[in-house]
């Protein structure tokens, strides 16, 4: 483990150093987390605009925003810290080149995963506060100690779930090779979890909650940040997201088997 965590910090160093030689990067990185997280919140001010709409069942437009929060967080997680390692195994299968991390004295899903990181994305989580704050000064009061540790129970539950399923993405070029489409597709799937769940009905909100479980990714964090999530949900969430990776994990390990090196 400690030699894990020593690859880590290397990886992060190496990333900081690659960020800092550009560092206009996070001035546009900054006006794009900006003009997302307009994106995000704008659709809730058309829902909620009007006293003749009805708004989203159950939820005020202040808990609303919580969930997106919690989307505007989650997403920089993913551009920032899951998808630039992961979306460079595509090119290295394509090319043949997957050798030079397969033939290294560590895991390879580890090598692969934390290869870069996007730092400038941090500034994610400044708009996801501020968006954090307004929701709360809508509601009248802010969440309790215990719905902030749950929160952050949960939200390491949404990045695991993500992590898995950008796996078993990533896993599918290996046979496959062009997977692009693929992981568009899922981005856009990913949108839908700036909404509660409860605006998704019958099959579309089973497929949300279990295949691709975006509720427990942003819902179930505001849920617990409002303080109404049950502690079974809570349970269930933890339990499902390691079952979730150990599946990922195995198809990665078996999908491994399918690659064909540039010299193979």
């Amino acid at each position: 483990m400690t030699r894990y965590l020593r690859l880590l910090g290397l990886q992060l160093r190496t990333s900081a150093l690659l960020a800092a030689q550009y560092r206009f990067d996070f001035f546009v990185d900054a006006a794009i987390s900006l003009f997302w997280t307009a994106t995000a919140v704008v659709p809730l001010f058309v829902v909620y605009g009007e006293e003749t709409r009805p708004g989203i069942p159950g939820w005020s437009f202040g808990e609303a925003l919580v969930v997106t929060a919690c989307f505007i967080l989650l997403q920089g997680v993913l551009d920032g810290a899951i998808n630039p390692g992961l979306q460079a195994v595509i090119d290295h299968i394509r090319k043949g080149t997957l050798d030079f991390v397969l033939l290294k004295p560590a895991d390879a899903q580890f090598l692969v995963s934390t290869s870069r990181f996007m730092l400038w994305r941090v500034f994610s989580l400044v708009t996801s506060g501020i968006v954090f704050g307004i929701a709360f000064h809508q509601i009248g009061h802010g969440p309790s100690v215990l719905g902030v540790l749950t929160a952050l129970v949960l939200f390491a539950v949404a990045t695991l779930l993500l992590y898995s399923l950008w796996i078993l993405i990533i896993s599918a070029a290996f046979i496959v090779v062009k997977v692009d489409n693929l992981t568009y597709l899922f981005s856009s799937i990913f949108d839908a979890a700036r909404w509660p769940s409860s605006v998704f009905r019958g099959a579309v909100k089973f497929f949300f909650t279990f295949v691709i479980p975006l509720a427990v990714m942003t819902t179930f964090p505001a849920e617990a940040l409002l303080g109404r999530l049950a502690p079974m949900t809570l349970v269930s969430s933890i339990g499902g997201a390691f079952v979730f990776a150990a599946v990922a994990r195995r198809i990665w390990l078996r999908s491994i088997g399918h690659y064909t090196s540039a010299g193979g």
